[in-house]
């Protein structure tokens, strides 16, 4: 390792691009990144995928280390379905985490197998975010373009791809498909959605060289491509997480995560049984409806994100999207308890606190799924929602947790940064991500339980099933 070693790690997400190109010996930040993508609304959410090339491309190259980094590798955003023609093509815009249009595919896909058998065979029960719904969705209503379909891949495949030409995965990101468990493809399900195993990529092995930069990348040309991962995997490597560890990421989605020894099995569906980047697990429960969603109620009331008030017995079901935990794919927003008295901003605090409860009720659950008993240390705040004081008092409020914010920013694109380190110095992500403190920050104290807001909103939740769509 040179002494100014510099490699870059990338977050392909939903919404945007970022970069960070980081030094290998500190972790020190030297350059950073960012270009936007467009999503299509509605149900529908499609993006091209040309178009993450193309942020890609400006993202590396604001960093000011396109021509000199040593090694890269990318984190994305998890699920979406990337079909490819033979000539590399995509038959279709790529269909993405949020798009809920295949729930009754997931649903179908559940009863002919059975929760259990799912749970057991792949990890997790799908919903209409995991790419084996997608795929069954893409077959029944674009049978054409499905039909011309001969490479399958994820978000973070796809830019490895380009960037080396190599088309291969990782265990992390591809325990979100539907179709991997521990001992490789599942090939019964691979039948049940007809999709031919030869067109999906080889499982690389953790912490592995998968390629070089090609010539007429926006990299240098022979620099070193790790494996990547998705989003929530590359952030529990950005934070250097030991098993037990509870995290919380507020982000336009919402998830729970820990590190795990033991692999989830959860047939209920709450916890999705995610295997980590390492060789370890990651059970996660995730919400589709967050800081998005809290920030378009604030807009329909003309208030700030900050505004909140104390007081009232308004609750607020903030499902915009549809949910995912609790599983209502066909739900939307719920507003309860109105009084002549009830204030905007009272309606907004609701909003934060219908948002946060369903991720801190899942954080046991996902720790149960992984064999880990609950930590008595502080949760581990990430994500935008974290700077945020009217989040992180929701949550202290409704967990009674101290709560660890750290300083390190895009903690996704930590982690790829952290991956490809290991790379050059031999080190586990996890370990380098240690050596760089990255997880430092600042410490908020707990704060007394707020029990009646958490009887309140699980009172209106148990009623509601039948409005919602399903029991939540």
């Amino acid at each position: 390792m040179a002494a100014a070693d510099v490699v870059i790690g990338v977050d392909s997400s939903t919404q945007a691009t970022k970069a960070l190109a980081v030094d290998v010996a500190t972790g020190r930040v030297v350059g950073q990144g960012r270009a936007a993508h467009t999503v299509s609304g509605g149900a529908k959410r499609e993006s091209d995928p040309e178009q993450w090339w193309d942020a890609l491309t400006e993202a590396l190259g604001q960093t000011g280390y396109a021509d000199t980094a040593v090694a890269v590798s990318i984190g994305g955003q998890q699920h979406g379905l990337v079909a490819l023609d033979e000539a590399g093509r995509a038959v279709h815009p790529a269909l993405l985490w949020n798009d809920v249009r295949s729930a009754r595919n997931a649903e179908a896909l559940t009863e002919r197998l059975g929760e259990r058998a799912w749970a057991e065979r792949v990890g997790s029960v799908p919903g209409a975010s995991f790419t084996v719904a997608k795929w069954d969705w893409l077959r029944e209503n674009e049978p054409e373009a499905a039909a011309r379909v001969r490479r399958v891949m994820l978000p973070h495949d796809y830019l490895t791809w380009r960037l080396t030409g190599e088309y291969v995965t990782d265990r992390g990101d591809v325990s979100g498909t539907g179709w991997w468990g521990p001992d490789g493809y599942d090939a019964k399900i691979l039948e049940e959605v007809g999709l031919d195993p030869a067109f999906l990529p080889r499982v690389a092995e953790p912490g592995s060289t998968v390629g070089e930069v090609r010539t007429g990348s926006p990299l240098r040309a022979g620099a070193r491509v790790g494996t990547g991962t998705g989003d929530n995997m590359a952030a529990a490597l950005g934070l250097g997480l030991e098993p037990g560890v509870p995290v919380v990421s507020l982000g336009t989605s919402g998830t729970a995560y820990a590190v795990t020894r033991g692999r989830p099995t959860d047939p209920t569906g709450t916890v999705a049984g995610f295997a980590d980047s390492l060789g370890g697990w990651l059970p996660l429960a995730c919400t589709l409806n967050c800081t998005l969603a809290v920030d378009r109620i604030a807009g329909w009331f003309g208030l700030d994100r900050a505004a909140v008030e104390a007081g009232g017995e308004v609750v607020v079901l903030p499902f915009l999207d549809g949910e995912r935990t609790p599983n209502l794919p066909y739900a939307s927003g719920l507003f309860y308890g109105l009084r002549h008295d009830t204030t905007p901003g009272q309606i907004l605090q609701a909003a934060y606190e219908g948002a946060a409860y369903s991720l801190l009720t899942a954080v046991d659950e996902v720790l149960k799924a992984g064999g880990e008993t609950a930590a008595d240390g502080p949760l581990m705040l990430i994500g935008g929602g974290a700077k945020g004081e009217a989040w992180r008092s929701t949550v202290r409020r409704l967990s009674g947790r101290a709560v660890q914010v750290p300083a390190a920013e895009e903690v996704v694109a930590l982690g790829a940064a952290a991956q490809a380190a290991g790379l050059v110095t031999g080190e586990s992500a996890d370990e380098v991500a240690r050596r760089w403190d990255t997880r430092g920050g600042t410490l908020y104290d707990p704060m007394p339980v707020d029990q009646a807001a958490l009887d309140r909103i699980g009172a209106v939740r148990a009623r509601s099933g039948a409005l919602l769509g399903g029991a939540v």
